[in-house]
């Protein structure tokens, strides 16, 4: 079961006091299928990039878990196995052409 995690309405809902002591690198490091995402941005301050970003940075993410992360959202997403395929298929050419 995904969980879709939206760090800035975490923080804006005051569910954590900063970024810093989010639990979603625990939930990365426990081998669950979790998803950065958004949650009215407009409210909240920021799209899925910013929340990809924030977290990044504030729990120092590896590149390694930011590649899980990314490809937990295509395991996650509603598509057919081929299109998933295709979607896991191009994160890994990007993760390899990538320093």
């Amino acid at each position: 079961m995904p969980l879709t995690v939206c760090p800035f309405s975490n923080l804006e809902l005051a569910v954590v006091d900063r970024l810093g002591d989010h639990n979603l690198k625990r939930l990365v490091d426990h081998g669950l299928l979790v998803t950065v995402n958004s949650n009215d941005p407009a409210y909240f301050g920021g799209y899925v990039a910013d929340n990809y970003l924030g977290v990044a940075t504030a729990l120092q993410l590896s590149k390694d878990d930011l590649v899980t992360l990314a490809q937990n959202s295509f395991h996650a997403a509603f598509v057919t196995a081929d299109q998933r395929a295709e979607f896991l298929a191009e994160v890994e050419a990007y993760v390899e052409t990538t320093p």
